[in-house]
């Protein structure tokens, strides 16, 4: 019996967004590593903590929640959350908080290793838990941690009063890394920082906004893969040039009839929620295999920060989606289902986020009924396989997809 001959795949293209974007976010852990090599301090930093601070000062930081998705999409999501539980933290907890106290602990994953920190850079604008886990974090080893509290905001605009307690914290942070690592806050390096914050998010929002097309011209869990950079590298020229390059190729796409969506795109969704990471393939598989593309999700937009100056940068760290009141909530995404043509809604209830899942099930009727969609939502977990069922998620698939063929009768 011959072999079967194994199809070599080509060469990534060193030009392409994708080898761009992959390559900084890499880059980030090599970056800490040497800087710790160094002798300088680096630090573990939440996902909408402020980046623009380390990033003038000239401070390296991790971020436990990339590491955690990284270990759990490599497969080892399982085996980080068994140590934690050994050491008596509950199955309950958040499973990125379960695998970074793990790794915290054991100080060493091949799936994705970084640096140990010297430092916590905790904001609150994400969840509550993320309080508790950093809190441990910074006890266990005997290390401070910076801790930013931005509040439930109850209206539509982000209040003058509501900017002043947020600088006052920013301002403060800055004033205790300075203090911490030696490192020095400069005006002109801000301002380049801005820039280049501003070029990332403008040419991110609107690569995002080319699901207006029909079809796609991406497939929507590239916006998964590539929103690692807009977390930890915004502010960095490097991070701008692949993000233009990223719009750039989805409109030569569209031009052309081309998309990474490799199917035919009978239906179009909005995700919300976490990616599964342990099981990204099969949930995208799952969709693909019957032409759903998932055009947009909350999350993309969320790390799109554009403002003229530091006030205004402390009103857009306000407005990210886990800070804000249900009806703004909503609005925002009614606006991306209507502007990308969204046929049905996906919603994955993550096992930890109860207090978020309480309240988008509310939302997220509120969303199917003023537009006229589907809902369909199944459980999961961001990081645990053991808590997610291929079974049920299928069977949710399917359901959405049987109600969106009758709604076009097919």
């Amino acid at each position: 019996m011959s072999q079967e001959v194994k199809k070599e795949r080509p060469a990534p293209d060193p030009n392409s967004a994708k080898y761009k974007l992959n390559a900084i976010a890499m880059k980030a852990y090599a970056d800490a590593q040497a800087a710790k090599d160094r002798g300088e301090l680096i630090g573990w930093c939440s996902s909408n903590f402020p980046v623009e601070i380390p990033e003038t000062l000239g401070i390296a930081v991790c971020y436990p929640e990339n590491q955690a998705a990284a270990i759990a999409a490599r497969g080892a999501g399982a085996k980080m959350c068994e140590i934690s539980e050994a050491d008596g933290y509950s199955n309950d907890i958040c499973a990125y908080a379960r695998i970074s106290l793990a790794y915290a602990k054991i100080k060493d994953a091949p799936e994705q290793n970084m640096p140990q920190p010297d430092f916590m850079l905790c904001c609150n604008n994400i969840c509550n838990c993320m309080i508790k886990w950093y809190e441990n974090l910074a006890k266990e080893l005997n290390i401070p941690m910076i801790m930013i509290d931005i509040p439930f905001n109850p209206d539509y605009e982000v209040s003058d009063a509501e900017v002043e307690y947020i600088k006052a914290q920013f301002w403060d942070a800055i004033h205790q890394l300075e203090e911490i690592t030696g490192k020095k806050w400069s005006d002109e390096k801000y301002k380049e920082v801005m820039e280049y914050s501003g070029r990332t998010s403008r040419a991110w929002l609107a690569a995002t906004s080319c699901a207006k097309y029909t079809p796609s011209p991406f497939n929507g869990f590239d916006l998964l893969n590539h929103m690692a950079v807009m977390v930890t590298a915004r502010g960095k020229v490097e991070a701008a040039d692949a993000m233009e390059t990223l719009l750039k190729e989805y409109e030569e796409n569209h031009a052309t009839g081309k998309s990474t969506f490799r199917e035919e795109e009978k239906h179009r969704i909005m995700f919300e929620g976490i990616a599964c990471w342990p099981w990204l393939r099969a949930t995208s598989t799952g969709l693909k295999s019957r032409g759903i593309n998932m055009v947009t999700t909350i999350y993309a937009d969320a790390f799109g920060f554009i403002y003229k100056d530091f006030d205004d940068m402390c009103r857009a760290y306000a407005k990210v989606p886990n800070a804000i009141n249900l009806e703004l909530a909503r609005d925002k995404r009614v606006k991306l289902c209507k502007e990308n043509h969204v046929e049905g809604l996906l919603v994955h209830t993550n096992r930890s986020c109860k207090l978020w899942s309480g309240f988008m099930y509310e939302m997220s009727r509120q969303i199917g009924e003023t537009c006229n969609i589907p809902v369909a939502s199944f459980d999961g977990d961001q990081a645990d396989p053991r808590n997610f069922s291929e079974a049920q998620y299928d069977t949710r698939v399917q359901g959405l997809t049987e109600i969106m063929e009758a709604n076009k009768g097919v």
